[in-house]
């Protein structure tokens, strides 16, 4: 079966940087590590593809020469680069040994959950950032058994099979010759132990959800769709095991005044004919303020005038965008008599030709009305 692009299987371009490739990589493998999945093969086949993409792209060298020839056909059998161990070795080396240590014995409890939440932000909000407190549920040590698991929060009892290892080992005859191989502990699911007498309140989980508040801190220039990573604000792990993280889903939400194109906005302003043809002084809203817009005389329908430095600001600081006006000239609906003799006096006198009207409803059909 051919192996899949290492930048595809983890889910970043290729031009991602070292910590977007080990982030990747911690999430993916947290994800399909067979302790977090017993007995689903197609996990730790998975799991195994992910530590294989990652030996590639977290060496500079593996890296380059697939960046320039797409394979690594020619590399060292072993995709760990000789680190012995393989796929579990180099979990244990990012993770502090979730998979098998020395002596056998595995690294007691599991990590907390990763939770996303969602903040709403204004085109204002975008211009000067924002400080705010978020709301989330998210699971946290029980207080009844202190995360222990065990009513009146004493200790779990040491697992009688595994003998607190979390393992078992088997001895297998292959044809070449007998292999000791280690799974995880069937009575207590690589725990290590075992609970009797589970606590009243988690039911022998040792976590309790609570409502916790989370101050962020916005800064300007953010996109729509942006997302903040906050570790360890997720869930508490149980054990050993790492608290999750938070990630906050950023939405900007939509101003009918304006189109947002990056750090440029564009708007629109309506003019009559005379305000077109002969100029104005008008004052037009922006997104934090009034701002002077100035009309030239002959402007025409479309026509973008652009107010520097009144668009939104980059996200590392700088110089905002721009504001762009696009001229909308208003015909008029309704005309009395004396305004069409006046624009047929402009139309001769500019020498063009007098128009026929509408032919439907007679002269200029039924644009004006009668003067009262």
């Amino acid at each position: 079966m051919a192996k899949r692009d290492p930048y595809e299987v983890l889910g970043v371009a290729r031009g991602a940087s070292a910590d977007d490739i080990k982030s990747a990589y911690r999430r993916l493998a947290r994800r399909y590590h067979p302790d977090v999945n017993p007995n689903d093969p197609e996990a730790e086949d998975k799991f195994k593809e992910v530590g294989e993409a990652y030996s590639i792209l977290s060496d500079a060298d593996k890296r380059a020469r697939f960046d320039q020839y797409g394979t690594t056909d020619d590399m060292p059998n072993d995709p760990f680069g000789g680190m012995g161990g393989g796929v579990s070795d180099l979990f244990d080396m990012f993770f502090g040994g979730m998979g098998q240590q020395s002596g056998g014995r595995r690294r007691q409890g599991r990590d907390g959950q990763d939770i996303q939440a969602q903040v709403e932000l204004t085109l204002k909000d975008v211009i000067v950032g924002l400080e705010r407190e978020i709301e989330i549920d998210r699971d946290t040590e029980c207080n009844a058994c202190h995360g222990t698991g065990v009513e009146g929060g004493k200790q779990p009892e040491s697992c009688t099979t595994c003998r607190g290892q979390g393992v078992v080992s088997a001895v297998r005859n292959t044809f070449i010759g007998q292999v000791r191989t280690q799974t995880t502990c069937p009575t207590c699911g690589g725990q290590g132990t075992i609970i009797k007498d589970p606590c009243k309140v988690c039911r022998g989980v040792g976590l309790t959800t609570e409502q916790a508040k989370v101050s962020l801190k916005i800064p300007p220039g953010v996109d729509d769709g942006a997302t903040m990573h906050l570790p360890g604000q997720g869930g508490e792990g149980t054990g050993a095991g790492r608290p999750g993280d938070l990630y906050v889903l950023l939405r900007v939400k939509a101003d009918k005044r304006f189109e947002r194109r990056g750090q440029s906005l564009l708007t629109g302003v309506d003019l009559t004919f005379a305000q077109a043809t002969l100029g104005d002084q008008l004052e037009i809203e922006g997104v934090d303020e009034t701002l002077p817009l100035h009309i030239e005389h002959g402007t025409q329908p479309g026509t973008r005038i652009t107010l520097k430095g009144a668009g939104l600001p980059p996200l590392h600081g700088g110089r905002r965008g721009d504001l762009i006006v696009e001229a909308r000239v208003k015909v008029p609906t309704k005309l009395n008599e004396a305004q069409v003799k006046l624009i047929k006096e402009l139309a001769e006198v500019s020498g063009e030709t007098i128009p026929k009207g509408d032919e439907k409803g007679g002269f200029l059909g039924g644009l004006f009305t009668k003067k009262k």
